[in-house]
Order: structure tokens, then C-alpha cells, then sequence
């Protein structure tokens, strides 16, 4: 697959399962993050990486972090194990006088998306989730996220455990306007 095959057939895998990257593919997916527009260098991101007993921790973090009913617990009590590695990738927001947060929160973005495409580029699935549990303080607590940095997303890393069909691309004609 070429790059811009990778970037032009881009899509989430959600069902996933083991092997997870090895240590040096996941080196490989963590480098990619790093490569990211970074406007003065201000690298304003982290990633945990979760996985083997790490999953059943986060599993508790999420339950005892959840204001969810009792019946939605056990479905969050899941959550984790969707696939045998998860990357949350949050802020780490650097005070600087040129490079507003929103600009440093696009830039973090941006790692989620590098690393879902290196994910991919090394033949494993990824998926970009978020949800109500990205902005849970209790969460972001229990994973030494600073209360002023944010959760950009949970990645989920894992193998394909099926073939996927492609789906139709979108067209983005209603989206571009030309200056000439």
C-alpha cells in the first residue's frame, strides 16, 4: 500500500484482537506520533500505553470513575478489552506566548492520527474512540492527567479479526471553495 492509498483508505477497525504491536512496531507507532506539525517545538502531548493486566486497571478506572446506572457498568466494564492495546493520547499544554492551546490541541490530534495510520501501515487495525468517558475528571485522575490537559482520545491497537470492506469515500466537492 503506498502512502496516499493508506491516507485515501483510511478507516476505523473496530473489531480487534491479539497479537498487539511488539515492542518495536509499537516504537515505530510512538515515532510517528512524534512526527506531527508541532508549531515551536513544544511537543504538548503524552501517551499511556495500556495493556495486559494495565487493561483490567483501566477496566476499574473506568467503573469507579463512571456516574453511569449500575446496568451500563458492566458495558463500560468492557470497554477496555476491545483490543490488546490502548494508546491514550492527552495534552500536556505548554504555556507560550505564539502557540495558543487550540493550536497545541490540533497538533495533538494529530498524533492520534499518525499513529492510527502507522498502526495500519504495520498491518495491525486501530480505532480513534472518545465518548463521555474522554472528558471524565475522575478518568483523567487516574491517569495523571493534569485537570487543565485533555484527553484527545483512547486509540485501540490490536489485529484485525476480520477482513473489512471498504467503505465509499466521501465526496468533498460541498466542502471546498476555490480562490482564483
Amino acid at each position: 500500500m503506498t502512502s496516499i492509498e493508506l491516507l485515501l483508505q483510511r478507516q476505523s477497525t473496530p473489531l480487534l484482537t491479539k497479537p498487539a504491536p511488539n515492542p518495536h512496531d509499537l516504537d515505530k507507532i510512538l515515532a510517528a506520533g512524534m512526527r506531527v506539525p508541532d508549531h515551536a517545538c513544544l511537543q504538548p502531548w503524552h501517551f499511556t500505553v495500556i495493556t495486559g493486566d494495565g487493561l483490567q486497571r483501566f477496566s476499574d478506572l473506568l467503573v469507579h470513575s463512571s456516574d453511569s446506572a449500575s446496568a451500563n457498568l458492566t458495558r463500560i466494564a468492557k470497554k477496555p478489552f476491545r483490543a490488546p492495546m490502548i494508546i491514550v493520547v492527552s495534552t500536556e499544554f505548554v504555556q507560550h506566548e505564539k502557540v495558543p492551546t487550540q493550536e497545541q490541541l490540533i497538533s495533538v490530534g494529530c498524533c492520534a492520527h499518525a499513529m492510527q495510520m502507522a498502526s495500519v501501515a504495520l498491518g495491525y487495525g486501530a480505532m480513534w474512540r472518545t465518548g463521555g468517558l474522554a472528558y471524565n475528571t475522575k478518568i483523567k485522575q487516574g491517569l495523571a492527567i493534569k485537570e487543565h490537559d485533555e484527553i484527545v482520545g483512547f486509540l485501540y491497537i490490536g489485529t484485525p479479526c476480520k477482513e473489512q470492506e471498504l467503505k465509499t469515500t466521501k465526496s468533498f466537492e460541498k466542502k471546498v471553495s476555490y480562490w482564483e
